[in-house]
Protein backbone atom coordinates (compact mmCIF):
# COMPACT_ATOMS: atom_id res chain seq x y z
CA UNK A 1 0.00 0.00 0.00
CA UNK A 2 1.31 3.74 -0.94
CA UNK A 3 -0.55 5.57 1.19
CA UNK A 4 -2.93 5.32 4.78
CA UNK A 5 -6.16 6.92 4.91
CA UNK A 6 -8.02 8.13 8.04
CA UNK A 7 -5.14 7.79 10.29
CA UNK A 8 -3.97 9.92 12.90
CA UNK A 9 -0.20 11.57 12.80
CA UNK A 10 1.92 12.33 15.91
CA UNK A 11 3.61 15.73 15.04
CA UNK A 12 6.14 15.30 17.31
CA UNK A 13 9.18 13.57 15.63
CA UNK A 14 10.69 10.34 17.01
CA UNK A 15 14.39 11.18 16.84
CA UNK A 16 17.63 8.63 17.77
CA UNK A 17 20.89 8.75 17.08
CA UNK A 18 21.39 12.58 17.28
CA UNK A 19 19.38 12.88 14.72
CA UNK A 20 20.86 10.56 12.22
CA UNK A 21 17.62 8.33 12.03
CA UNK A 22 13.74 10.09 13.02
CA UNK A 23 10.34 8.87 12.33
CA UNK A 24 6.63 9.52 12.79
CA UNK A 25 4.00 7.42 14.29
CA UNK A 26 1.08 7.21 12.35
CA UNK A 27 -2.04 5.48 14.61
CA UNK A 28 -4.78 3.76 13.08
CA UNK A 29 -8.66 3.45 13.92
CA UNK A 30 -8.12 -0.10 14.85
CA UNK A 31 -5.20 0.57 17.70
CA UNK A 32 -2.23 -0.54 14.90
CA UNK A 33 0.36 1.66 14.54
CA UNK A 34 3.40 2.49 12.15
CA UNK A 35 6.32 4.89 12.24
CA UNK A 36 7.75 6.33 8.82
CA UNK A 37 11.14 7.16 9.20
CA UNK A 38 14.61 7.69 7.22
CA UNK A 39 17.94 6.60 8.49
CA UNK A 40 21.04 8.33 7.67
CA UNK A 41 24.39 6.31 6.98
CA UNK A 42 25.12 4.37 10.08
CA UNK A 43 25.39 1.79 12.52
CA UNK A 44 22.88 1.29 14.29
CA UNK A 45 21.14 -1.13 17.51
CA UNK A 46 17.56 -0.99 18.46
CA UNK A 47 16.09 -2.82 20.89
CA UNK A 48 12.54 -3.67 20.26
CA UNK A 49 9.30 -4.21 23.35
CA UNK A 50 7.09 -5.01 20.52
CA UNK A 51 7.53 -7.47 17.36
CA UNK A 52 7.75 -5.58 14.17
CA UNK A 53 7.89 -5.81 10.47
CA UNK A 54 10.11 -3.59 8.67
CA UNK A 55 9.55 -2.42 5.46
CA UNK A 56 12.45 -1.10 2.98
CA UNK A 57 10.78 2.11 1.17
CA UNK A 58 13.61 3.31 -0.19
CA UNK A 59 17.44 2.68 0.05
CA UNK A 60 18.95 -0.22 1.53
CA UNK A 61 20.40 -1.70 5.03
CA UNK A 62 22.72 -4.63 5.94
CA UNK A 63 20.82 -6.50 9.25
CA UNK A 64 21.81 -8.41 12.04
CA UNK A 65 19.04 -9.75 13.16
CA UNK A 66 18.09 -11.76 16.44
CA UNK A 67 19.74 -15.22 16.99
CA UNK A 68 21.72 -14.66 13.60
CA UNK A 69 25.56 -14.51 13.04
CA UNK A 70 24.90 -13.34 9.19
CA UNK A 71 24.19 -9.98 8.18
CA UNK A 72 21.26 -9.66 5.38
CA UNK A 73 21.23 -6.97 3.06
CA UNK A 74 17.47 -5.29 2.15
CA UNK A 75 16.63 -3.18 -0.06
CA UNK A 76 13.86 -1.49 -1.69
CA UNK A 77 10.86 -3.63 -1.49
CA UNK A 78 12.06 -5.49 0.72
CA UNK A 79 11.19 -6.38 3.84
CA UNK A 80 12.13 -8.68 7.54
CA UNK A 81 10.26 -9.17 10.90
CA UNK A 82 12.10 -8.95 14.06
CA UNK A 83 10.30 -10.73 17.22
CA UNK A 84 9.49 -8.94 20.43
CA UNK A 85 12.00 -8.44 23.57
CA UNK A 86 14.75 -8.61 21.01
CA UNK A 87 17.97 -6.43 19.61
CA UNK A 88 18.93 -6.08 15.92
CA UNK A 89 21.56 -4.39 14.81
CA UNK A 90 21.97 -2.09 10.90
CA UNK A 91 24.43 -0.91 8.99
CA UNK A 92 23.26 1.94 6.89
CA UNK A 93 25.22 2.70 3.55
CA UNK A 94 23.18 4.69 1.41
CA UNK A 95 19.93 6.57 3.22
CA UNK A 96 17.30 4.46 3.82
CA UNK A 97 13.28 4.53 4.21
CA UNK A 98 11.64 2.42 6.25
CA UNK A 99 7.80 1.89 7.39
CA UNK A 100 8.14 0.04 10.80
CA UNK A 101 4.36 -1.65 11.48
CA UNK A 102 4.35 -3.33 14.77
CA UNK A 103 2.31 -6.22 15.27
CA UNK A 104 0.56 -7.31 18.51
Amino acid sequence: MSEFKNVTIVKKANVYFDGKVTSRTVLFADGTKKTLGIMMPGEYAFDTAAAEVMEMLGGSMEVLLPGTDTWQIFSEGQSFEVPANSKFSLKVREVADYCCSYLK
